[in-house]
């Protein structure tokens, strides 16, 4: 987004580099778990209706523990990329002074976010230099004052910079974030349409900054952005139905690590093999250069420019020769380089072609079984308009929906594999030996899980429609064991991948997201109003509507009542769910802000 425009020294944040789940067996399945939601979903999804409740929850968190006023509150969440937790951790171990001057957060009771004129009559602005009446200058936090007039150019220009987030005052050698409050009241006197692109990176700061939190990659874009509350490195499934990782907005690939499958994508995408193939099967024309394949036994070719040149050294030479050799040319002598890098190639390309098959193979076999799907929803329809003792059939629904998880884990295990046991990545890392049993180990395992959901394919397309009673019963036992079976594998090559593969290597660059026996979890959404957990249950924050500049803000009421009822708190809510869908127009949110400017 433009947001980013400006330097680091005028944009910066908080920087933090710190960063499973437990298994559930087949037992737990429902028929339809591929696309369920957990009761106690670890991911939210959050649309434009909850954005405001989601950025709400964080901002009442802070305005309520610190005692702070909104644009205080937001801009530490902002400075500390909205993790609240460390937020607190750096107020507890370094204390507020060194919280809010890191941030820029100049907290003076004294001043009251309404009145901001400056004290004398008359004030002398150090920006232009011009004497303004009092009325039209403006102070700061900081307590430093300027002219309207320049702090609204100030604030235009940032905004127009992308630093609309973490507006500096102009004042030298001055870090105070200036007050929203403030860029939003004199920037919508002179342009309307820059005060609603404030307001929007204002909002959807909580989503561009927010390392848990990353719009959904769909296209079409959604509308939606994914908030996960654990760890980062993960696979989720937003609520329009794409599944991605989350942690490089990819489509999903365990257990291939977010670096692997880039590199994997591109070496598929490129010429890279291309140029592997030429290089074995081809010799460059010492004339023209251009690459000429060989298609007789004649050692003598000649290129398609007329250059006549030996195929086992690639000299040029003449065109007369005999049986045994060509005239006035030798090339008997070994040259080791050129036969190394021929032989390497050669191997790359095979080694490349094997893991690529195998991996194109078993991503095949899975779009066709999903073809599939309808085929046997049409058998278990029959099946139970048949007069039988069998009725239930969620046996079916449940193998097939493990076929789909063990086929996905086995087609991405062999990219994994190419870079795991190859020289690009890992080569200084293991010796040797220590690579030959590693792969060993891995490739039993690999071995194993191939051969179990083979099976399971193979009894998931019997047409059990025309079978006995007896027949059904002995092909049920049969996938729901494969089912438990390909489950365990799969649990048992992550083990192995986490533990005795990259357990002692780079795991900070190639970690994984966890295996899920009930498969990609399915973010649920936010709701749009959000629970009070203070201890101070007088305290609340409502969304209302500014009359002034039509924009939606955060504002700390205290209500009439000592306490408030259930009947009170849903009115409440009521009241937020109609304020918001009054701001809607305001601004579209279904789609990021770099795209809106587009249009």
């Amino acid at each position: 987004m433009e947001d980013y425009g400006g330097s680091d020294d005028e944009y910066c944040y908080y920087d933090d580099d710190d960063q499973e789940e437990s298994m559930d067996g087949i037992e737990n399945e429902d028929s339809d778990v591929l696309v369920s939601a957990r009761k106690d979903s670890t991911t939210k999804v959050i649309t434009k209706e909850s954005l405001f409740a989601a950025q709400g929850e964080d901002l009442r968190r802070v305005m309520e523990l610190l005692s702070l006023r909104e644009h205080h509150a937001r801009t530490l969440l902002i400075y500390y990329r909205w993790d609240v937790e460390k937020l607190l951790s750096v107020m507890v171990e370094k204390g507020k002074a060194y919280l809010y001057s890191n941030a820029g957060v100049m907290v003076d009771d004294h001043i009251n976010s309404n009145i901001r004129r400056c004290s004398s009559s008359s004030v002398s602005c150090e920006i232009c230099m011009e004497d303004v009446p009092a009325d039209n200058a403006t102070r700061m936090d900081c307590s430093h004052c300027f002219c309207n007039d320049c702090w609204t150019g100030h604030f235009i220009v940032k905004i127009n910079e992308g630093q609309s987030r973490r507006i500096r005052c102009m004042a030298h050698k001055c870090h105070a974030i200036c007050d929203e409050a403030v860029v939003r009241n004199l920037v919508s006197k002179r342009h309307p349409d820059l005060a609603e692109k404030f307001e929007r990176f204002l909002l959807e700061s909580y989503i561009e900054d927010n390392k848990m939190v990353k719009w959904c990659p769909s296209a079409p874009h959604c509308g939606n952005a994914i908030r996960v509350e654990e760890d980062e490195v993960c696979e989720v499934q937003c609520s329009c139905g794409l599944q991605f990782c989350f942690s490089c907005l990819s489509s999903t690939h365990s257990p291939c690590s977010c670096k692997m499958w880039e590199l994997w994508t591109k070496k598929c995408r490129d010429e890279s093999e291309t140029v592997n193939w030429i290089t074995v099967h081809t010799k460059p024309c010492p004339k023209c250069h251009k690459p000429v394949e060989k298609n007789g036994g004649c050692n003598l070719v000649a290129c398609v420019c007329g250059q006549a040149f030996c195929w086992l050294c690639g000299g040029a030479t003449g065109r007369d020769h005999t049986w045994s050799r060509i005239a006035g040319h030798s090339c008997g002598r070994y040259k080791e380089d050129a036969a190394k890098k021929t032989e390497r190639a050669k191997r790359d390309l095979y080694r490349y072609m094997h893991y690529h098959n195998r991996y194109k193979a078993h991503t095949d076999s899975f779009k066709l079984e999903n073809n599939l799907e309808e085929t046997i929803k049409g058998r278990v329809s029959k099946s139970e308009q048949r007069e039988s003792e069998l009725r239930d059939f969620s046996w079916v629904i449940n193998g097939l929906n493990r076929l789909f998880r063990s086929r996905r884990v086995l087609s991405y295990s062999y990219p994994f594999a190419y870079y795991m046991f190859g020289d690009e990545l890992f080569d200084d890392e293991m010796t040797k030996e220590e690579r030959e049993i590693k792969q060993n180990l891995f490739e039993d395992q690999q071995q194993q899980l191939e051969a179990n959901v083979e099976k399971l394919s193979k009894f998931l397309e019997e047409p059990f429609d025309q079978y006995s009673d007896d027949k059904i019963t002995e092909i049920r036992m049969q996938i729901i064991n494969l089912s438990v079976v390909t489950d365990n594998l799969c649990k048992k090559m992550y083990e192995c991948i986490e533990n005795d593969l990259l357990g002692s290597l780079q795991r900070g660059t190639h970690n994984i997201a966890p295996y899920k026996s009930k498969g990609i979890e399915k973010a649920s959404e936010l709701s749009t109003c959000w629970s009070n957990k203070a201890s101070d249950a007088s305290n609340y924050l409502s969304f209302d509507d500014i009359s002034s500049g039509g924009t939606t803000i955060l504002k700390r009421d205290r209500p009439s009542g000592s306490g408030s009822s259930s009947n009170d708190n849903s009115s409440e809510c009521s009241l937020r769910k109609r304020t918001r869908k009054e701001v809607s127009g305001f601004f579209d949110l279904n789609m990021p802000a770099e795209v809106i400017d587009r249009n």
